[in-house]
C-alpha cells in the first residue's frame, strides 16, 4: 500500500529596495522560507547570479538535502542490520553546470561519509550498506543526476 506524503513551505521575497525588479541590479535575491514551528531558512541566490552569500541559496539546499536523506536512510539501514554507528560527518560537493543561455543543472554529487562504527567487523556490511541507501532515500530517488559515494569507515578507537 502507498502513501502519500504531503509538504508545504511559504516562501516570501524580501529583496524589494524601493524600486521592484525594475532592472537586474534593482532588486535583492533575498527571501525567506518558512515552515510553521521551524526557524526561518534566509535565502538568496548564489553569488555568481547577485546573491548574499550570508545566506543559503536554492543549490546548497539541494546539495544539503541530498547529503541529508543519504545519512539519515544509513543510519536507518545500519540499525536494522545490527551496525552501531557512533559517528557520522560528510563533506559533500556538487556540480552544477550552466549553458550559455542561462539555463543549467546539476550533473553530480559526490558524498563524502566518514563514518565512526563501534565494530571493526562490521566494517566491510557498513560499505555495503552505503551502496543500498540510493534504493530507499527518497531525495536521491528524486534527482536524475549520478551520486557518487567516496566513504570512509573507521572502527571506534582506531584512532583514525
Amino acid at each position: 500500500m502507498n502513501r502519500d506524503h504531503r509538504y508545504a513551505v511559504a516562501l516570501a521575497w524580501t529583496g524589494n529596495l524601493g524600486d521592484g525588479t525594475k532592472g537586474p541590479a534593482s532588486y535583492s535575491r533575498d527571501h525567506e522560507v518558512t515552515v510553521e514551528g521551524v526557524a526561518p531558512i534566509a535565502g538568496s541566490s548564489d553569488v555568481a547570479f547577485r546573491g548574499d552569500p550570508a545566506r543559503w541559496n536554492p543549490e546548497q539546499l539541494l546539495l544539503a538535502s541530498v547529503a541529508q536523506c543519504h545519512m539519515l536512510w544509513y543510519l536507518s539501514l545500519a540499525a536494522s542490520a545490527g551496525i552501531t554507528v557512533v559517528e557520522y560527518a560528510d563533506q559533500a560537493t556538487g556540480l552544477m553546470t550552466e549553458h550559455a543561455d542561462g539555463a543549467g543543472q546539476f550533473v553530480s554529487v559526490t558524498l563524502r561519509p566518514e563514518v565512526t562504527i563501534a565494530d571493526a567487523e562490521d566494517t566491510p556490511r557498513a560499505h555495503e550498506l552505503h551502496d543500498q541507501v540510493g534504493s530507499y532515500c527518497f531525495v536521491a530517488r528524486s534527482v536524475n543526476f549520478p551520486i557518487r559515494h567516496e566513504v570512509t569507515i573507521r572502527a571506534a578507537g582506531d584512532g583514525g
